[in-house]
């Protein structure tokens, strides 16, 4: 299902133009109907009591759309109608209205399917909390450093839709949104966003472990850390690791910090067998170096006064 942007936002917009007569094809409940235009095409109309009374063969009265979709062919477009026709409309007009803020606030579309696939999640997280159900998410504090807007994006989108509502929330739920966007913009080649945050992440549990504590997301070498993986990542995705023919530094750093180098191992490890391919000295050096300096960080913040 696509979302059609040509839509106008205001009536005076909306009339401000001759608009074609639309016909209504199939009403599935009093805010939402089903058109289908001259090429075939299958969208869905919503607005507030815009199907109200209206029969099949009734046209539509272009001022009382307030949201256009344009359904796909395939098993994707049963799937869009009938979650559409089941969702309640506050709901409905909240996430839209939420997503069009994202990107007004972003300067970016955020992709056709996103409306969809947020109204579905909201309407899941809605059902567990009025059941008393709540699955905890982790805070994933990578995030905030390696997607900074795309996360306040969430951030916002995740309270408007709780003011919209009046129903607040998990504070999690940030998270999860931020995920949809990365999975929605940013499909790559060699795998989505969304895996290779699974691989910091991944790599942050290594170091981590390695260390025996949970590090301080908020310090400015975390953030330094991070943003270190994720750039070591997508060289080796591109093929354009670090190399160098001096290997003394590689020696000393693995002879002078024996528990980060041990802790780098680990993570050359993973990282060859997430990937297929392995880190050269020149990018385990700098590895080593990072964690060496998360390590003295751990030693300072429990250190007494």
């Amino acid at each position: 299902m696509t979302t059609d942007r040509s839509v106008a936002r205001t009536p005076a917009a909306r009339t401000a133009a001759p608009t074609p007569a639309v016909v209504a094809h199939k009403v599935l409940n009093n805010n939402v109907v089903i058109s289908v235009d001259s090429s075939g095409q299958e969208r869905v109309l919503m607005g507030r009591g815009l199907g109200f009374q209206l029969q099949p063969t009734d046209s539509i009265d272009p001022a009382k759309v307030e949201k256009t979709f344009i359904l796909e062919q395939g098993s994707g477009a049963d799937h869009a109608r009938q979650l559409l026709a089941s969702v309640p409309y506050p709901v409905i007009e909240a996430v839209t209205s939420a997503v069009d803020e994202a990107e007004r606030t972003l300067g970016r579309s955020l992709g056709r399917r996103l409306p969809l696939a947020i109204i579905d999640h909201v309407q899941y997280v809605l059902e567990r909390m009025q059941k008393g159900i709540r699955i905890p998410g982790a805070a994933m504090p990578e995030l905030r450093v390696l997607h900074p807007q795309e996360f306040d994006a969430a951030t916002a989108m995740a309270r408007s839709v709780s003011a919209s509502l009046q129903t607040e929330l998990p504070e999690e739920e940030a998270v999860f949104l931020t995920m949809h966007i990365l999975n929605a913009t940013r499909d790559e080649p060699n795998g989505t966003a969304a895996l290779l945050f699974r691989r910091v992440q991944h790599v942050v549990t290594t170091v981590e472990r390695g260390l025996g504590v949970q590090l301080d997301a908020a310090s400015p070498d975390y953030a330094r850390f991070i943003l270190h993986v994720q750039f070591l990542l997508q060289r080796l995705v591109a093929q354009s690791m670090l190399r160098g023919s001096d290997t003394s530094f590689f020696e000393f750093a693995k002879h002078s910090y024996p528990r980060s180098y041990a802790i780098a191992a680990d993570v050359k490890l993973y990282v060859s067998e997430a990937t297929g391919s392995d880190l050269t000295d020149e990018e385990l050096l700098y590895v080593i170096v990072h964690v060496e300096r998360l390590a003295n960080q751990v030693v300072d913040r429990e250190s007494p006064r």
